[in-house]
């Protein structure tokens, strides 16, 4: 009988050649966001400690409850943790924008590391909210090619470095996309 030789199908690819996406990044390298960011962070956590707070208030006052004391400790609890996580926040979040893709690291619980080949970006907004104008600071939203909601966002950016960021990567992603085509 002859021998069998298990060679990959022109479908598959041996283990070895398969691209890997390059996630070990310097942490150096990384851009950080502005530190202003923080106050907006803070800013909305007590905006939504307040309205949690004002709620477990009215809901205690309707059964007779302390909804003083209740409310209070709701809020207090929640901005109290909202600004923790604004702070820890902060530490982690950072954006390089490499070669062949945008690459993202957050997160305070779980860590997220995302990367955007810019063949994927449709297109970027940029856009800032009444607190981000009140500090001076903008957001940069980066809209990808896939499954609905797949957008990148970039807070923390002074207006002109958002502007220049969209500008980059509208670049990049127009010269990627010829390039790619088919």
């Amino acid at each position: 009988m002859p021998e069998v030789i298990d060679q990959p199908s022109d479908t598959e690819q041996p283990l070895d050649l398969v691209d890997e996406v390059d996630i070990d990044i310097d942490q150096d390298a990384l851009e950080r966001l502005n530190p202003r960011v923080r106050v907006v962070w803070i800013v909305e956590s007590i905006i939504t400690a307040v309205v949690v707070g004002v709620i477990a208030g009215g809901v205690s006052w309707f059964f007779d409850y302390p909804y003083l004391e209740i409310g209070g400790g709701v809020f207090a609890l929640l901005a109290s943790l909202g600004i923790i996580h604004a702070i820890l926040r902060y530490r982690i979040w950072g954006f390089l924008v490499r070669e062949d893709s945008l690459y993202l690291q957050r997160g305070v619980l779980f860590r997220i590391q995302t990367v955007v080949p810019y063949v994927r970006i449709q297109h970027v907004d940029t856009s800032r909210s009444p607190v981000e104008r009140a500090v001076g600071l903008a957001t940069s939203v980066v809209y990808t090619a896939g499954s609905r909601g797949a957008d990148v966002t970039i807070p923390g950016l002074h207006p002109d470095r958002a502007r220049e960021l969209q500008e980059r990567l509208k670049g990049l992603a127009n010269v990627t996309g010829r390039d790619d085509s088919v």
